[in-house]
């Protein structure tokens, strides 16, 4: 059954997030408008398009928590993947979506300030490239380049 579900949730998702059910969508609902008068714009009338969009709408509920839950779980698989095979990282990164909200706050503000670091250590950088200072990085590669001329 779940198998089942789905299947039907990643077609049903993918057909009517194009432009094709887009573009239905919008002919239906200029179609309903248009025979308003028709219908003397009866409760009737009104009623057709509150009970289909309301049905559709329930319906899609289920569908797209569905597609998000899978593409959610898939992209946390691939970036624990990446966590583990990164040396230095920190593992405990791995299970977060078992984590307490105070943890979570706790581990953004360090992520915020990690940031901010590195984000001065570039403006650094970008100041001293007039200076012809290269970065700890080129340093070592510069070197690494005299060691391999020096060996062969």
């Amino acid at each position: 059954m779940n198998e089942l579900f789905r299947k039907a949730a990643t077609k049903v998702s993918c057909l009517l997030g194009s432009p094709v059910a887009f573009i239905a969508a919008t002919i239906l609902v200029v179609f309903w408008a248009a025979s308003g008068p028709y219908f003397g714009y009866s409760d009737t009338w009104q009623l057709v398009i509150n009970t289909s969009t309301t049905i559709g709408t329930f319906l899609m509920l289920f569908v797209l928590q569905n597609s998000q839950n899978r593409d959610t779980k898939a992209i946390n698989i691939k970036l624990d993947e990446l966590l583990r095979a990164i040396e230095g990282a920190r593992n405990r990164l791995v299970d977060l979506k078992d984590a307490s909200d105070d943890d979570l706050d706790r581990l953004e503000v360090e992520f915020q300030r990690l940031a901010r670091q590195e984000g001065q250590a570039i403006e650094c950088r970008k100041a001293l490239q007039g200076t012809k200072v290269p970065r700890r990085r080129e340093r070592r590669n510069r070197i690494d380049i005299r060691k391999n001329k020096g060996e062969a």
